[in-house]
């Protein structure tokens, strides 16, 4: 026993999880692929029944994390701060659903939406312990181009095919589904979250020619799927997905090229990414307008019915989710009850009954108050600084998957301004794993960090012990 694991015995370090990896570790990184996976396809998990699965895949998770820490004779977990607000938020939805004083105007749906934040959370954690080698990470980064890929193929044959219902057998009579998802813009977001990570590997110098054309008609099979979703929002954070990943590659292909004092071709460089951005616009727009997909591009661009509410409610539902917030300032009317707040100030029939903002900022503020704003500000915050550094320090593939990660994540950050994309399970699951890929540190990262921090604790320049504490 090394001198680390004598002062603190429950601490292993994820790298040698990841390079010697356990039959348990790796039962739990297939349970890990599995969950979002699972939850996409049964109807994006918006139904109760699908969470008694995902509950069952949650536990298993934790028996065989259990089972690992007694094996390798400590706890394998991560010290990221991205956990944080999202403890934060449990905290806030526990001291909303207290017996005493019970904060929530609708203690049912909060008592739900408590336990999906601790299956979040656990979900989150255990992506950030055990996502911990570079083969690791190229299995989730693939799949989730794969299956984005596979689900915007069948998302346009659904389309094309206009069936009664979801698979034929669904039907959605107070929405418009698309693909598995019961609401359209919540598949565009999907769309925009494995759009990123593919442009993230489209742009990297380290793909062959055969998969980066492979690349580029997923890419295409996204953008076509997101506009014929009829979706601002989603055509908008697509649009930011784009953009973010671009900059992203010339910041580091300019970064790449003065560090190795390379006469720069950025002239050429640009030329080329703008002519393939062109080339992939056009070619999405003529697979639009062939599958007649017109109406979908009109109303995407904002131009299609021009005597109906540009809004579609929002300008009534916005000012709401604000005299809600300001009724609950600290700790909010409580989660997922927003939809019996709203009718305290609604000044329409009370035909329809709204149960989201279409904001998912103001709906936070309105359920969770400043307390709640400020988990999720914080989260965003660090995800980002964290996503940064992480595509500052690194190279080739583990450069690719953070530009592509922290891009996806960017454009359901925009998107959730004017829906409520989130609000849907997979997508959250999704979101969550790809910010595990965007900031989680691997191999020589993980040793440098080590390294220093050993350091400054012992005051010497003692060789480095084989465990500490993930960073």
């Amino acid at each position: 026993m090394n001198e680390v694991q004598k002062t603190r015995p429950w601490a292993i370090e994820n790298l040698s999880i990841g390079e010697k990896s356990s039959r348990l570790s790796s039962l739990i990184f297939l349970i890990l692929c599995v969950i979002p996976v699972f939850s996409t396809i049964l109807f994006g998990a918006v139904d109760s029944a699908t969470w008694i699965v995902i509950i069952v895949f949650c536990l298993a998770i934790v028996l065989l994390w259990l089972g690992e820490a007694w094996k390798a004779g400590g706890i394998l977990f991560s010290t990221s701060w991205l956990q944080i607000p999202l403890l934060g938020l449990i905290l806030i939805g526990l001291i909303q659903i207290l017996p005493f004083g019970q904060l929530s105007l609708n203690a049912y749906s909060t008592r739900f939406f408590f336990i999906r934040l601790i299956v979040y959370f656990v979900f989150f954690a255990a992506c950030l312990a055990f996502i911990n080698s570079e083969s690791r990470l190229k299995k989730i980064v693939w799949m989730v181009i794969v299956f984005g890929a596979l689900l915007a193929f069948f998302g346009i044959l659904q389309r094309l095919a206009n069936p009664d219902g979801i698979y034929g057998i669904r039907e959605t009579p107070q929405a418009i589904p698309f693909g598995p998802f019961v609401n359209q813009h919540h598949f565009a977001a999907f769309m925009q979250m494995t759009a990123g990570v593919t442009l993230g590997m489209l742009f990297g110098k380290d793909v062959g020619r055969e998969k980066r054309v492979l690349l580029a008609a997923a890419l295409v099979l996204m953008a076509v799927a997101t506009v014929l979703t009829s979706s601002r929002g989603g055509l908008l954070g697509f649009l930011a997905v784009a953009a973010f990943a671009s900059l992203l590659h010339l910041l580091s292909r300019r970064s790449s090229d003065t560090k190795t004092a390379k006469l720069p071709t950025a002239s050429v460089q640009k030329f080329a990414i703008a002519a393939a951005a062109i080339a992939i616009v056009i070619v999405t727009l003529g697979v639009v307008l062939f599958l007649g997909g017109n109406d979908s591009l009109l109303r995407g661009i904002g131009v299609a019915n021009p005597n109906a509410d540009f809004s579609s409610g929002r300008l009534h539902f916005w000012p709401i989710a604000l005299r809600i917030f300001l009724e609950n300032p600290i700790i909010g009317a409580g989660f997922d009850a927003f939809g019996v707040a709203f009718t305290r100030h609604d000044t329409w029939t009370g035909f329809l009954r709204v149960e989201q903002a279409h904001n998912e900022y103001l709906q936070i503020l309105a359920e969770s108050g400043v307390a709640g704003f400020a988990c999720l500000a914080g989260f965003i915050y660090l995800l980002f600084r964290k996503g940064l550094a992480m595509i500052a320090g690194s190279a080739d593939f583990r450069l690719n998957a953070a530009t592509g990660a922290l891009a996806g994540c960017l454009g359901i950050i925009v998107h959730s301004f004017f829906d409520f994309p989130l609000r849907t399970p997979s997508n959250g699951f999704f979101f969550l794993l790809l910010a595990a890929v965007a900031t989680v540190p691997l191999g020589s990262v993980r040793k440098a960090a080590s390294v220093k921090r050993r350091r400054r604790s012992a005051g010497t320049q003692a060789p480095l012990p084989a465990a500490t504490t993930s960073p």
